[in-house]
């Protein structure tokens, strides 16, 4: 029990401490008054059923160390780890039986942090409603525009494939084809899924295997990254868990930031164009995907606009291709990121939950 005066007080001192400890118990939130030493002279009853189940609750530099509070002269907002509750604190001077004491007020300011972090959430779904707006709008009208020229890229492939065939023409000429048409047939099923995609604002997920994944993009780069000298090392654990993804969708992030990383490193020497992706399980029990390059790296102010709309480090660049992988990301409950590659070079990654691990 929390006393109001000390043991060797005389009977002067007991009305004064009398009168504090009334004063205390008059206010409406956790409050306590410690002497200049630290230790707990009296507190009322809020305080006591706020903080009295803590060990350190009477001595206050261990409060204020548990507390992360700093010193008794800051005014601190805090987060009780016994309780989860937030509470501001203050700090006042008084006197206790003729000795200078501090006054602590702990005012309970949970419904605030958590209305503050309600109008944060809906502000930010708010921002990413209107940044996917903008980029579904982009993406709706580049796969109306592309579908006709791709279908007649179609209808061009297949007609010189049977013309190839019906005259016996060279093997190199009909694998340059079958190329050319897997080529087109897979841009067909990505603009096929970006308008659904941004008709019916939800991806269809599943369990899919992330090297399954890396090795149809590779397949699509392969001759460009032949055609420039250019090494990739592909660095996934055997065991890595599934991705709950849209495979399409995924396949398209993946394909855009190893294109850009190739072309990040068109002006290097050839003995540096070294390419890599990888894969790992974070922190977070996230799938992480990195693709690093050894490219000339991006400036400050370039990557404070990395992922906005419209904006390319590109001479003949729309912009759109990072926007659109962040939405597509986020809507995986992912996180597309940037980072400096030590010894130079850029990293681009992006995280996917576990199949295991699916909402």
């Amino acid at each position: 029990m929390v006393t109001t005066s000390s043991r060797s007080a005389g009977p002067r001192a007991q009305p004064a401490a009398s009168a504090q400890a009334g004063l205390l118990e008059a206010v409406p939130f956790a409050c306590a008054l410690f002497s200049a030493g630290g230790a707990l002279l009296a507190g009322n009853a809020r305080y006591r059923e706020e903080f009295g189940e803590l060990a350190e609750h009477a001595q206050r530099e261990a409060l204020l160390a548990l507390l992360h509070a700093g010193g008794e002269d800051e005014a601190r907002e805090v987060r009780a780890p016994h309780s989860g509750r937030w509470y501001a604190l203050h700090w006042g001077r008084a006197e206790h039986q003729g000795a200078p004491a501090q006054v602590l007020t702990a005012i309970d300011i949970s419904e605030r942090i958590e209305t503050l972090d309600s109008h944060k959430t809906r502000q930010e779904k708010l921002l990413f409603t209107s940044r996917l707006m903008s980029v579904g709008e982009m993406a709706a009208t580049l796969a109306h525009e592309l579908n006709q020229p791709l279908a007649a890229i179609m209808n061009y492939l297949n007609g010189s494939l049977r013309l190839v065939e019906q005259a016996g023409g060279p093997v190199q000429v009909e694998r340059a084809l079958q190329a050319a048409r897997t080529q087109a047939e897979h841009a067909s099923a990505v603009i096929a899924r970006v308008r659904e995609f941004v008709r019916a604002r939800e991806p269809r997920r599943d369990a899919h295997d992330l090297g399954q994944i890396a090795a149809t993009v590779l397949e699509l780069l392969r001759l460009e990254a032949e055609r420039l000298q250019l090494r990739i090392d592909l660095g996934l654990p055997a065991q890595l868990a599934p991705v709950f993804a849209d495979r399409v969708m995924i396949e398209q992030v993946l394909l855009n930031l190893v294109k850009n990383a190739i072309e990040a490193m068109r002006d290097i020497p050839t003995a540096r164009r070294e390419l890599r992706i990888d894969a790992r399980m974070n922190l977070d029990e996230q799938i992480e995907v990195r693709v690093s390059d050894r490219g000339a790296g991006l400036s400050p102010a370039e990557q404070d606009q990395l992922f906005s709309p419209f904006f390319t480090t590109k001479t003949d660049g729309l912009g759109i291709g990072l926007a659109i992988c962040r939405s597509i990301v986020e809507y995986h409950q992912g996180r597309l990121f940037f980072e400096p590659r030590e010894g130079g070079g850029s990293v681009f990654g992006f995280t996917l939950p576990r199949y295991e691990a699916r909402a």
